[in-house]
Order: structure tokens, then sequence, then C-alpha cells
């Protein structure tokens, strides 16, 4: 292609700017650090999976005779990828990721069984919850809320791990596939459920204890944010809501600020809730007036 001298000035001119290296949009390898890969992260997520759900993920040819060798087989590719994009998400924050990530991986890898034990209930919980449900291996197959659950518990042990970047990229490929949006950062305890699950938000700092249910559309949010000297939200404090153990809470409710949800509350639809609610309460919208006039 022929470029008058013009317009290859405007084009090198135009090359000098986006090169810039104190520009907050680009990253700069200094001497060849690895990158974080989304196509690696999400074989990641692949591959726990396949581990934690034997035949359901991964391959399906998966016997009695041949289950630890499949095991055997992601656990060593798991491995790997999970050194290589451990160590590139932190040298993505300046961190010497190439001394850290092996003892890292390996520690995540130990935590897989107590993973998989929590992800059962998650499953238990779903299936009886949900009268459609016939079986356990349907809930597996085609939940959303298991694919969503299981990608932020993933998340959340590398995030405990100390691991950054990788964590997120992980809750937000789930949010894509899913309509789930669950930071990595949030606390879930076990036998958590999500009936249907499309535009659920749980944020950062949220804490959701024991035998949750929450249904489409719920938002556990931040009602306001302290601000710094430049007018910015200030990051790491606590402004999610605190889930007690046992609560219902019912589709389209937004639930915001650090407010506290007692045991066994029930919290019924549509409804927007910035204050704490005692253990036990039941909240519903209030019944409309009709005019029979």
């Amino acid at each position: 292609m022929n470029i008058n001298s013009k317009n290859q000035n405007i084009i090198l001119d135009t090359v000098g700017v986006m090169s810039l290296v104190s520009d907050k949009m680009c990253h700069i390898r200094n001497n060849g650090e690895p990158l974080p890969s989304i196509e690696s992260v999400s074989e990641i997520v692949a591959l726990c999976r396949a581990v934690i759900f034997p035949g359901f993920f991964g391959n399906s040819n998966v016997t009695s005779s041949n289950l630890e060798y499949h095991i055997g087989l992601n656990m060593e590719r798991l491995y790997d990828l999970l050194n290589e994009q451990i160590a590139a998400g932190l040298c993505l924050v300046n961190e010497n990721g190439l001394d850290k990530s092996e003892d890292i991986a390996a520690n995540f890898i130990s935590k897989l069984p107590e993973l998989k034990s929590i992800l059962a209930t998650d499953v238990e919980s779903t299936y009886l919850a949900d009268p459609a449900a016939t079986s356990t291996s349907e809930v597996i197959y085609c939940y959303p809320s298991i694919r969503a659950t299981s990608a932020y518990r993933i998340a959340n042990l590398l995030h405990r791990l100390g691991v950054p970047v990788i964590p997120r990229m992980i809750t937000e490929l789930a949010h894509s596939e899913t309509g789930i949006d669950i930071h990595p950062a949030a606390t879930i305890g076990e036998s958590f459920t999500i009936d249907h699950g499309t535009g659920v938000v749980v944020g950062a700092t949220s804490i959701i204890g024991h035998h949750v249910k929450i249904y489409q559309g719920v938002t556990l949010g931040a009602k306001s944010f302290d601000l710094d000297e430049n007018n910015n939200p200030i990051k790491g404090i606590p402004r999610h809501p605190i889930i007690g153990n046992n609560v219902i809470i019912y589709s389209n409710t937004s639930i915001l600020g650090r407010i506290t949800i007692g045991d066994n509350a029930v919290i019924g639809g549509n409804l927007w809730i910035t204050h704490d609610v005692a253990a036990g309460e039941r909240l519903t919208q209030a019944p409309c007036k009709h005019n029979d006039n």
C-alpha cells in the first residue's frame, strides 16, 4: 500500500502518542513476564469442574476403573496452567510471581477435596429447593447457578491464597456465561442456592451464611461510599450486606449497605432494603388497597 508523506506523518505522530509509556492503558513487559490469558483461565475453570464433577464436565468416558487416571491427567494439566497464570497475575501487579506461583498452585490443588465437599452441598440444596429439578445430575449438567457458584468458589479460593487478577477473570467469565455476578472476594457459606439466577449481583464485601437461597435479580450491593480527598470512593471498606443462615431472598430485591439480615429471615420480592432485618422477620410489600367505588 502506498501512503503519501502527509498521511504517513499523521500515522507516525499517532503511533508516538499511542505508545506513551506513562499511559495507564498500556502494560509494558520489561523482562518478558507472562501475561494472563483469558483462554488459559477459562481452561483452568473447565479443568477444576472436570476434577470436581468427573464425567459431568470434561471427558465423558469416565468409569470406575479409569476415574483416577482421568482425574490425575486433568490435575497435571491444571497444575501447569495454574502455575503459569498465577505467575502472570502476580507479575501484572509487579510482584515476582515466578517465585510464588508453584507453591500457590500446589496449595490450591491440595484444597480441591474441600472445594468438592462444599460444592456438593450447593448441588444438594439446589436440588432439594427446586421442585422442577428431577435429579442432582440435572442440576450439575443444566443449572447456571452451579456454573456460577463453582466458578465463584474456585475464584474465591485463589483470592484467599493471595492471587490477584485471575480470580476476577474467573468470575467475570461466569458472569458472561450465566448473567450471575459474584465477586470473588465475597464470603459465602455452604448449601448456597440461586434459583434461576439472571441478574444476581453479590458485592465484594458481602457475607452470606449457610443454607441461603436467593432468586433472580437480587442485588447485595453498596448504598453509599466513603470518599477520599479527590472525591473518589475509598477502597477496601466493608460496604455490602451480611446475610445470616437459612435466609430466603425473593426476586428483584436490592439489599444495600453494611446491614445485617438475621437468621431465618424471609425477604419478599421487589423490595429496597437499607436497614437491619431481625432474625425470623418476614418482609413483604404492603398489599394494594382496592377502591370498590
